[in-house]
């Protein structure tokens, strides 16, 4: 998980303009000053590069970054279990 954790940290700081020293595993979404669309939009994100199915109508201010790295994880390590299985 410490990657995906890693890799959230860079996206909060690259795209919303997030100073990383402002960001800590229990701190929400919106201690970073992230309203609802920018919330959707980091999930969006998160969606696209991973190519996981995460829940944009999970995504809330009140979420920490602790979660969304373990809810994405957790759907990354689903993804690889699938992969193993329907692999011939």
């Amino acid at each position: 998980m410490d990657h995906v954790y890693d890799h959230l940290v860079t996206l909060l700081g690259d795209k919303f303009e997030v100073a990383p020293d402002r960001i800590g595993p229990d701190t929400t979404l919106g201690d970073l000053d992230l309203d609802s669309l920018a919330v959707v939009e980091l999930f969006v994100t998160l969606q696209e590069e991973w190519k996981i199915p995460l829940d944009d109508s999970t995504a809330t201010a009140g979420l920490t970054v602790g979660e969304v790295a373990r809810s994405v994880a957790g759907l990354l390590d689903e993804a690889g279990r699938s992969r193993e299985t329907t692999t011939p």
